[in-house]
């Protein structure tokens, strides 16, 4: 019997589970369409050998021996010290991309059967052969790591795919879809439905029709894939207990016919098991402190079952491989769950919480997110805090990769407490959007959305959502400019980029051009990509803006996934040229989350780009100090010269996480700029804290997440600072949840306990400028008592690249500030204002050209717990000291 839309994915199903290995399959989950991407992406998959030994001359006596014709597989199996030794140093089919820098760049330029030179890894020194293909596929008979993920020094270990996310998109992928279903977002969401349906039914049926005899093949690896697929499909729904049957049917036949399989299952069913215990215990919709890593004294779960079945998956699993690092953090966690951490964990695989403790007790944090009538409840998306009603509230408006969960718009009831007024608000239809950003593009004081969709996945449409100032929004796109071609995206700015004050938008996309799209002045734009020469193709995660050189005119980074870096120099007349290279920003290879900021306040805006790998493995190696295979974060301080230093290691920041969302504020108002990360990706496995960074006066960052309270150990997406209660400190909101309905999460409010330091918020508009003053820049010289001067420098903005903290910026100004001089620079305009002796702990409203500032009447919301330091009289009007 035949199953023709089963046909059309078995075997993209079954390369990306397991035939391919850990290369494949991190696509498959990642970037959640496998065969597209890597074939628009020109991903060059090779066989690769390789030989690892401990000393320099060891290698260079081995190497010689391969130069006069010795066998590589049979020195490797003599001498390598790598895993790989007993299978002749066979890594597998890898895509270079994957591995660590050094030996990715001596692989790139190899052809089959070439050798590299010797290259220096942590664990030694490294000889690479790029081997010829394979000439058969692999078959059941193949050692177990041959068919199963990689654990080669030098190679990456991925994340397992536990989720359905592949297994969703590619249904999606080869459903039958209707003309312009992209630009149909109730459209989006049937076929959706339909295509995960679908497929469901029919791996049902195939399974189920002769013990699995309508499947293409019926050998134990077929049908242990068919199991896996369809308790993966279940798994995305979060329909737990079914997947783990599907699971437990796939160990069975591992055990009976491919016992070298049964490790992965062993994994696959630990992680699942645990997955249901959080469900169970309800910590996804309830979280509290259940998911604060590290664990409050006292917390353990209610419902222990599955954590217990999870550990004894676990422990099977580390009985084979007593070196993975990711399984021993599961296990870990599965204690923490019972309340049984430490002493319960086997002491071969505990691992101690003092490689997580803080250095530093700053601030504390607590999530108020239900106490403020936020219930907000869904899967990863967008972030935006502003003040949406021109009323000095700030309201929060979210969306969900989910392409059938709508935005949510919450109103700020002045009183602690937010309203949902979704509905009232015209969203409701607007469904789907992985990132939402501000800014308020016709000029008429009332602040807009822009709503970015189709990352990971296929192309959709943006959504140009124009406020009416009445506390509605219409959906404008069309007529804008904007709808056509959809793309796949998450990530663009607003940025005045000829500063004709009004705000232009450029676009970052995934594996098509990059837009710009020049603002006309009578609500519509024109894409000017090509001829500014910003259209490049690469998998674009970030694109911002800001003045590098401090010209005036907004220059424009591109933070790419597998590729370099681009940093655009703007020339003034609409055009920009790729400098990248000659300011040394081009790292990371594999990058996400990147801004502007100036994170030393000398005045010269630095550039901070995240590397991203889905790797629990190699985030527990940078946590643990064992050497790692993958990039760090970067820092790139900027010289004032055009150039920019490397400063990653010298600042604390050379560590690896796996930032998503992310964003940066002033958690404790000393006026440097802290950073917070929201980490993961789309596998169950993908446990990590999110993590909060303090800046030490721009000399370096250490690591509060643990003594803050905000190291939640799910998915963090959207990221925004702002002083919600008007009490003079910075609050942490986040959009949690991962990209499958069954890692759907609650919203996170980490209210900040406040402190004594000083600060000031200054809400700037626009005449000349863009009315959002989006790209203006302000110093602040400042006298603390007893300390010399200092300046502390902002840009208007909405911080990072994904999620948005308000437009209104909110500096602090550290302990018994007294400020002497605040300036404010208008590139559009190129005037400047200067006012003297303004007060601090004050909320000012600065027109530009305006001769004196407004002080705004804000007064802190009385709930219990908000804390507030209003200190001395309003401060009068101050003249301008200078108007250029």
């Amino acid at each position: 019997m035949a199953f023709p839309f089963e046909f059309r994915v078995q075997q993209q199903i079954r390369r990306a589970r397991w035939i391919l290995g850990a290369t494949s399959l991190i696509f498959l989950c990642l970037l959640a369409f496998l065969a597209h991407t890597l074939a628009q992406t020109g991903s060059r998959e090779v066989e690769l050998g390789i030989i690892v030994v401990s000393t320099e001359t060891q290698a260079e006596t081995i190497l010689d021996r391969l130069k006069s014709g010795e066998d590589f597989t049979l020195l490797a199996k003599a001498n390598s010290t790598d895993p790989t030794a007993t299978d002749g140093g066979d890594m597998g089919k890898l895509d270079p991309a994957t591995l660590r820098p050094e030996l990715r760049d001596a692989v790139k330029r190899l052809k089959t059967g070439e050798i590299s030179g010797i290259v220096k890894i942590p664990s030694g020194f490294a000889i690479l052969k790029v081997l010829p293909p394979r000439e058969a596929p692999v078959t059941q008979t193949e050692p177990a790591n041959r068919l199963l993920p990689l654990s080669a020094t030098g190679a990456v270990r991925y994340a397992p795919s536990i989720g359905g996310k592949g297994e969703a998109d590619l249904a999606f992928r080869a459903f039958n879809k209707p003309a312009g279903y992209e630009q149909n977002l109730a459209e989006l969401c049937s076929l959706r439905k339909q295509s995960l349906q679908t497929l469901t039914n029919e791996l049902q049926l195939g399974l189920n029709s002769s013990n699995g005899a309508g499947l293409t093949g019926n050998s134990p690896l077929d049908m242990i894939q068919a199991h896996y697929a369809l308790a993966d499909l279940y798994a995305y729904q979060g329909q737990m207990e079914p997947a783990i049957e599907q699971w437990l049917v796939a160990y069975q036949i591992a055990q009976d016919q491919l016992p070298q399989a049964m490790a992965e299952l062993e994994e696959a069913l630990g992680i699942s098991y645990l997955h249901q215990s959080e469900m169970e215990n309800d910590v996804y919709r309830a979280p509290g402190n259940r998911c604060i890593f590290p664990p409050r004294p006292g917390i353990k779960y209610a419902k222990t079952a599955d954590s217990e079945r999870a550990i004894e998956y676990f422990t099977r699993y580390l009985a084979r491989k007593p070196d993975q690092l990711d399984i021993k953090w599961l296990l870990n966690l599965a204690y923490m769950t019972l309340g049984e951490y430490p002493d319960g964990v086997p002491a071969d695989y505990r691992l101690p919480l003092s490689f997580f403790e803080s250095p530093e007790d700053v601030v504390h944090f607590k999530d108020i997110a239900a106490a403020a009538g936020i219930n907000s409840f869904g899967t990863s998306g967008g972030l935006i805090v502003d003040d949406f009603e021109n009323n000095g509230r700030f309201d929060i408006v979210t969306s969900s990769y989910g392409q059938c969960e709508p935005m949510h718009y919450f109103h700020n009831n002045g009183d602690g407490t937010f309203s949902d007024r979704t509905r009232q608000a015209g969203l409701a239809d607007q469904l789907g959007g992985l990132n939402l950003i501000q800014g308020d593009y016709n000029n008429d004081g009332c602040v807009d959305i822009l709503v970015l969709r189709g990352a990971w996945e296929w192309p959709q449409r943006k959504s140009l959502l124009r406020n009416n100032c009445n506390g509605t929004f219409t959906d404008v796109t069309a007529q804008a400019g904007l709808a056509q071609p959809a793309t796949s995206t998450q990530t663009a700015v607003w940025v005045d980029i000829d500063n004709d004050g009004l705000l232009d938008l450029f676009v970052g996309n995934e594996n098509g051009p990059a837009q710009l799209f020049h603002n006309k002045g009578d609500g519509t734009f024109e894409n000017i990509a090509h001829s500014a020469g910003v259209d490049s193709s690469g998998f674009a995660k970030a694109v911002v803006a800001g003045d590098y050189d401090n010209d005036g005119y907004m220059d424009l980074y591109v933070s790419n996934l597998n590729g370099d870096n681009i940093l655009y120099h703007n020339n003034h007349n609409r055009t920009f040229t790729d400098v990248a290279r000659q300011a040394g920003v081009q790292k990371p290879w594999q990058s996400f989350p990147a801004w502007f900021f100036d994170y030393d306040n000398d005045g010269w805006p630095d550039l901070f780009v995240a590397s991203y790998y889905v790797s629990v493995d190699e985030t527990l190696r940078s946590y643990l100090g064992f050497p790692g295979n993958v990039e760090t974060l970067k820092l790139y301080k900027n010289m004032g010269n055009g150039t920019f230093r490397d400063v990653t290691e010298e600042v604390g920041l050379n560590r690896v996480f796996m930032p998503m969302g992310s964003n940066f504020g002033d958690v404790d108002n000393d006026g440097y700029l802290d950073i917070y990360l929201g980490t993961g990706n789309p596998s169950y496995a993908s446990l990590l804290p999110n993590v909060l960074l303090h800046n030490k006066e721009g000399k370096f960052f250490t690591d509060i997440t643990a003594s803050s309270g905000t190291g939640d150990l799910h998915k963090g997406h959207a990221v925004a600072f702002a002083d919600m209660e008007n009490k003079g400190s910075e609050d942490l909101l986040e959009e949690m949840g991962g990209a499958v309905p069954g890692d759907a999460h609650a919203f996170r409010f980490y209210e900040n306990s406040g402190n004594r330091n000083d600060w000031i918020s200054l809400h700037l508009v626009g005449v000349k400028s863009n009315r959002s003053a989006i790209g203006a820049r302000i110093k602040v010289t400042v006298e603390n008592r007893g300390q010399p001067r200092r300046f502390i420098y902002r840009t208007v903005g909405s911080g990072g690249s994904f999620g948005a903290s308000p437009l209104t910026q909110h500096i602090g100004l550290g302990p018994a500030a007294h400020i002497l001089n605040l300036e404010v620079w208008w590139p559009a305009s190129n005037t400047r204002q200067e006012f003297a002796d303004v007060a601090p702990d004050h909320f000012l409203e600065i027109k530009e050209f305006a001769k004196t500032f407004t002080t705004l009447e804000r007064h802190p919301y009385h709930r219990e717990g908000a804390q507030a330091v209003i200190k001395g009289p309003p401060p009068p009007a101050s003249p301008v000291l200078e108007s250029k």
